[in-house]
């Protein structure tokens, strides 16, 4: 089983329908959402056994998201619930379809998140990333739950995933993220993570990880190992609709490609099939793209 922990939220993605009247805004349409969230649906959706580890509101917004997890077949036993609000993330879409977002996190539900106790021995790995490693108290509780499993040999995926506004102290957020990589087998970030995090993947490498995998929007994926070897994937030519939970979907394909062939292991790492792996990685984050908001495809849609 992989276990996905971090933030369960609600995007609001501007409705593509014009707006009523001369100066109206346009409707704001609310969406499941969250990276964690995100990766665990789709993870889900594409056959792996998966559990989401978090604290969700017992809200309406709240109970929409549990019910997104079960439809996707993911385990929700390990969800605390709160009387607390659900975060809210209001998206800007871009031309391109990229988005940008502005956070309603005060005093929600998941910033309350506490290190739960052992996880089953049968968890194979464990991803977390985005606002629920900035967001406290609950960042330094996925901090421990990172550094406690990582400790007993669990395979790790870290997505930082930046969201630079919800960021106080930039320099700060930069060296608390290097004292996560000797706890991270798998690294994976977006170019534009990249830059804003400085470094580059040889460094990073140096201090922890087996791989890095990079995004790099229309130009594909690469992975980079510690042997000096660099993988490519281009992407696949899609009309994207928006990227909202493109890289959260490759995160999924990830993990469930490596679980396949039986490599979520620090050593499998350096012997892994790259390319093919990365080539479903990015037609699946494809997929994503292809629709409005985060909807990763099921593994039917994959295989065809």
């Amino acid at each position: 089983m992989i276990v996905i922990a971090g933030e369960a939220l609600i995007d609001l993605v501007p409705s593509p329908l014009p707006p009523d009247g001369e100066g109206g805004l346009p409707a704001l349409l609310p969406r499941r959402g969250g990276g964690p969230y995100n990766t665990a649906v789709a993870l889900g959706r594409l056959g792996s056994p998966a559990a989401f580890c978090s604290r969700v509101s017992a809200d309406g917004f709240g109970e929409a998201l549990l019910d997104g997890l079960r439809s996707a077949g993911v385990d929700v036993s390990l969800v605390r619930r709160g009387p607390e609000p659900t975060t809210l993330a209001v998206a800007d879409v871009g031309a391109d379809g990229s988005a940008g977002y502005a956070f309603y996190a005060e005093g929600t539900a998941d910033r309350l998140f506490e290190l739960p106790g052992p996880l089953p021995e049968a968890v194979s790995a464990l991803c977390l990333g985005t606002c629920s490693l900035v967001l406290e108290p609950g960042a330094s509780a996925y901090e421990a739950l990172l550094r406690r499993e990582a400790e007993r040999g669990v395979f790790t995926l870290l997505d930082p995933n930046i969201r630079a506004g919800l960021i106080p102290d930039a320099d700060a957020y930069r060296a608390r993220f290097r004292s996560w990589l000797p706890h991270v087998t798998l690294l994976r970030l977006s170019e534009e993570d990249a830059r804003w995090l400085g470094g580059s993947p040889e460094e990073w490498l140096a201090e922890g990880p087996a791989a890095v995998v990079i995004t790099h929007g229309a130009a594909g994926l690469s992975a980079h190992t510690r042997d000096g070897a660099r993988h490519t994937a281009p992407a696949p030519a899609v009309e994207v609709v928006d990227t909202i939970g493109a890289g959260d979907t490759v995160n999924a394909a990830l993990l469930h490609g490596l679980a396949t062939c039986g490599a979520l292991s620090r050593e499998s790492l350096a012997t892994v099939a790259w390319p093919p792996l990365l080539d479903f990685a990015a037609r699946a984050a494809a997929s994503t793209c292809s629709r409005a908001g985060a909807e990763p495809p099921w593994a039917a849609e994959l295989a065809l």
